[in-house]
């Protein structure tokens, strides 16, 4: 009977062990990671209120999947933000893949770098590298994570919306070389979600300490016009939900304003919803009674696209 209970006890620490190992998944072989700068920089995690973590050095996407039976084949990756200085990765990453988990959807956070210095070449690219790798990487897997490769989307808060939205409007845009076959699939979302995004660097309305962060001190015209996303809507950039409070004195709301008329004015599919209050990174919004429903309303909006 021991032996018996030993083997199963064994058993069952291997199956959790490699349901950990397939859980969180690295974007790049760790010698093969674009852009990067040999450096003592270490990855750092606080926990207080939330988890904030910075100075990512080796990227990762963490996979949450529903049950086989309850799912409907869509997935979304997830950014959080933090204004390009730190990840708020359970408040805005894990605990937003629990929700789609709930409805079918396969939540994918994605811990991307954060510009640095110290670390990286061309840090302003550094974010874009890691949000098409990881687009590419999820579409190859489509069969593994039970997914359709047509129906996976992204969603950004914040800065990570600013990082969502330049995916969504640089796919196509080559900022490293490929290295293996999933490289090969495409880095356009089918639909974005936008969570009180940064979507200007030109306008007075801007979040100045995310183009700090991710521009630096010295940015060029042309720069900031490159990372203005609503200056680079095209008819290809997917359909998209914005959601912001009007009262958000972070990253005002015209941010969202201005993508939406930028996908209004080329024809693309956009949805918006305005709320009067709720101010700056309220993630799941559980707080408001009013504003806690935008996740239901954002499920509905995937549910459209079908």
């Amino acid at each position: 009977m021991k032996n018996l209970i030993h083997f199963i006890m064994i058993n069952l620490l291997s199956i959790g062990t490699l349901f950990a190992q397939d859980t969180i998944m690295p974007l790049w072989p760790s010698d093969k990671i674009p852009n990067r700068i040999e450096s003592d920089e270490k990855e750092e995690h606080v926990f207080e209120d939330i988890l904030r973590i910075s100075k990512v050095q080796e990227p990762t996407m963490e996979v949450y999947l529903p049950a086989k039976a309850n799912a409907n084949g869509k997935a979304m990756l997830i950014f959080p933000g933090g204004g390009y200085g730190i990840l708020a990765y359970d408040w805005e990453g894990t605990d937003i893949a629990k929700f789609l988990n709930g409805k079918g959807i396969a939540g994918i956070v994605v811990k991307y770098r954060l510009p640095s210095d110290t670390s990286q070449r061309e840090k302003f690219n550094v974010p874009l590298i890691d949000a098409q790798r990881a687009l590419r990487l999820v579409r190859s897997k489509a069969n593994q994570f039970n997914i359709s490769s047509d129906k996976i989307g992204i969603i950004g808060f914040s800065a990570g919306g600013h990082l969502a939205s330049t995916l969504g409007t640089h796919f196509d845009q080559k900022v490293y070389e490929p290295i293996d076959d999933a490289d090969k699939e495409s880095a356009r979302p089918d639909f974005m979600a936008l969570l009180y995004p940064v979507i200007t660097f030109t306008q007075n309305t801007k979040h100045s300490g995310s183009q700090k962060n991710l521009l630096g001190e010295n940015a060029t015209q042309e720069m900031m016009e490159n990372f203005s996303n609503e200056l680079q809507v095209t008819a290809e950039t997917p359909p998209t939900l914005l959601v912001h409070a009007t009262d958000d004195s972070g990253v005002p709301v015209e941010n969202s304003l201005l993508f939406y008329q930028a996908l209004k004015n080329k024809d693309v599919s956009a949805t918006l919803h305005i709320y009067p209050k709720g101010g700056h990174g309220f993630s799941l919004g559980l707080k408001d009674k009013h504003l806690r429903g935008w996740p239901e309303r954002m499920f509905e909006w995937t549910e459209s696209l079908d």
